[in-house]
């Protein structure tokens, strides 16, 4: 895959800028996590903008339940631009902006953005699969799932993730994934799977000489299942404090 031109492709640079911004926001308003570091679940604490909008299936704030499966939709998509702590959101934003310039010369900012939202919420879904009760923040599960559409688009034109690198990015971030605690191993796999299902119907689409218009509708209509698979994931859990 080319590398594209340093100066922004608009997509990829209005995504840094917006996890950016939520990420200062977080600071300035009490948000946060205990320990900080890279990581992407709390197993407790957090502050009070992170539990407000961070991603939790069903849990608790104060004498109240919170979370996606009481009616709290949004948090699928907020949960994704916070992050836990700087060393976080500075290794996502480099990846983003790593894999985002190159996807988006490829797909345009429309159809890219689409595949990055598709990602995410993928990544959303996983985590109401694996560990809905865990408080989860930041862009891996998105970063996952670039990662997965870009491998897949590599190997449709006949070049060796291996010989880019991109393969061994993967592999590491996957190692990373299961060797570490308090990573969101829902998450990141999610985005994985979502972001190379979303990259490789769009592929298979392109090949196929349909119009433009239809490759890009398919991650919107793939970021709208994922969110439809998420909440119903997040309902079928029982309830952590009534048990």
């Amino acid at each position: 895959m080319v590398v594209g031109p340093i100066e922004g492709p608009p997509a990829t640079l209005a995504l840094v800028a917006l996890n950016l911004l939520a990420f200062l926001v977080m600071v300035f308003l009490g948000g946060g996590a205990r320990g900080g570091g890279v990581y992407d679940r709390f197993a407790s604490g957090g502050g009070t903008f992170t539990v407000d909008y961070g991603l939790l299936g069903i849990g608790r704030s104060g004498p109240r339940l919170i979370g996606v499966a009481e009616g709290e939709w949004g948090r699928l998509l907020t949960g994704g631009f916070l992050h836990a702590g700087l060393l976080h959101v500075l290794i996502n934003m480099f990846l983003l902006w790593m894999l985002g310039r190159q996807l988006e010369m490829v797909h345009g900012p429309v159809r890219y953005a689409g595949l990055y939202m598709a990602s995410l919420l993928a990544g959303s879904f996983g985590v109401m699969l694996h560990d809905p009760q865990a408080l989860t923040v930041g862009a891996s599960g998105a970063v996952f799932g670039l990662m997965a559409a870009a491998i897949v688009h590599q190997l449709r034109q006949g070049v060796s993730p291996w010989g880019t690198g991109l393969g061994g990015l993967l592999l590491v971030n996957v190692i990373f994934t299961f060797g570490r605690p308090g990573i969101s191993i829902g998450g990141h796999l999610g985005g994985l799977v979502g972001g190379a299902l979303v990259g490789w119907l769009v592929d298979g689409i392109d090949r196929r000489g349909a119009s433009r218009a239809v490759a890009t509708a398919v991650p919107w209509l793939a970021a709208v299942a994922f969110t439809v698979g998420a909440v119903w994931a997040a309902s079928r859990w029982w309830d952590p404090v009534l048990g």
